[in-house]
């Protein structure tokens, strides 16, 4: 089978909720080969401490590329200690112009609970405005649902689950079987 016509990993859903001093993360399980869901409780969302600095992460894309840059961006916060935008600027400069680099197929959502980003392939580092960010195949869904809820009294985490139920009501390639992780700014 031609690499063009291998039908490839698809989809996830990630979002990050700030609301106060809270920050949550929130992924889905789903792992889909093609129309087949291959695993459905993968966990795309964790915690990593470099150098005793927490900071939570999420991933939608490949799950080897997502490590790679996961371990990569581990090593630039050894580097710049308590430094998360710095160290996702790092990244995205290394991810847009190291020829093995650029082949990696992610998205990250990060956040040390002061900051919440986006960070891309293209060499971005985005800081999300009302205090959402969102990220793959039903990552739409899940900004428009997170942003309709954000200005009542619900909290962050209670934000991330609805707007997760609501894309994975939409969106075949993301499920309801969430993890979860929570930081404080």
């Amino acid at each position: 089978m031609a690499q063009d016509e291998f039908p490839g990993w698809h989809g996830t859903t990630i979002i990050g909720v700030r609301k106060g001093d809270e920050v949550v993360v929130a992924g889905d399980g789903q792992v889909s080969l093609g129309q087949t869901v291959i695993k459905g409780s993968a966990r795309k969302v964790r915690r990593i401490a470099p150098g005793g600095h927490d900071v939570v992460c999420g991933f939608a894309g490949s799950t080897a590329d997502a490590f790679t840059l996961l371990e990569r961006l581990e090593a630039k916060l050894e580097a710049t200690p308590g430094q998360l935008a710095r160290a996702s600027v790092e990244l995205a400069k290394d991810w847009r112009t190291d020829k093995y680099l650029q082949k990696l197929e992610a998205m990250l959502i990060v956040t040390d609970g002061k900051e919440l980003l986006v960070i891309t392939g293209a060499g971005d580092v985005l800081e999300p405005e009302h205090g959402i960010a969102a990220i793959g195949s039903g990552g739409n869904y899940a900004l428009a649902a997170a942003r309709g809820m954000i200005d009542q009294e619900i909290e962050a985490e209670e934000i991330a689950r609805r707007a997760m139920a609501i894309a994975a009501d939409i969106c075949v390639y993301t499920n309801g079987n969430l993890t979860i992780e929570k930081i404080s700014g």
